[in-house]
């Protein structure tokens, strides 16, 4: 029998189902910073950041040397003054790390031999990303690597 203070408004919230529940932290994360190799650490800091509000802390490693690998492209074959880095997830388990330039130019996954000083960035980022990819942009790009891991982790 029903509570005689109880009206049809405290009842049907009484036997409402369990709200949806949204992966803690923001939605997405991002930082306008010099297009400078100097900016990966800013870079990183912003990715560990998100990481740990969606308690991904899992992937942060592999997530910091992407978003390092991206700057460091960005900075070395870049000439505009700023760069646009965005951390956000798509799904569930997912994180997407962009870097959005004014270059045009693609970048290109090249074989470096072991003496080489440069050359295996791309490598490191299609190693460790489920995907990644260019998307062009009326004004340059944006350079993007997917990690996938367990939200538990």
């Amino acid at each position: 029998m029903e509570a005689p203070h109880e009206t049809a408004a405290t009842q049907a919230t009484r036997q409402a189902p369990e709200p949806i529940r949204h992966p803690p932290g923001d939605p997405s994360y991002s930082r306008t910073l010099p297009c400078a190799a100097e900016s990966a650490e800013d870079a990183r800091r912003l990715v560990r950041t998100a990481l740990r509000a969606w308690e991904l802390e899992g992937l942060a490693d592999d997530g910091a040397l992407v978003v390092t690998e991206l700057v460091a492209n960005a900075a070395r074959h870049t000439k505009g003054r700023l760069i646009r880095v965005t951390v956000s997830r798509p799904a569930d388990g997912q994180v997407r790390i962009d870097v959005v330039d004014r270059s045009k130019t693609r970048p290109e996954r090249r074989d470096a031999d072991e003496l080489a000083e440069c050359g295996r960035g791309l490598n490191l980022v299609e190693a460790l990303t489920a995907r990644w990819g260019t998307d062009p942009l009326p004004f340059g790009k944006r350079v993007w690597g997917l990690l996938e891991g367990d939200p538990a982790t």
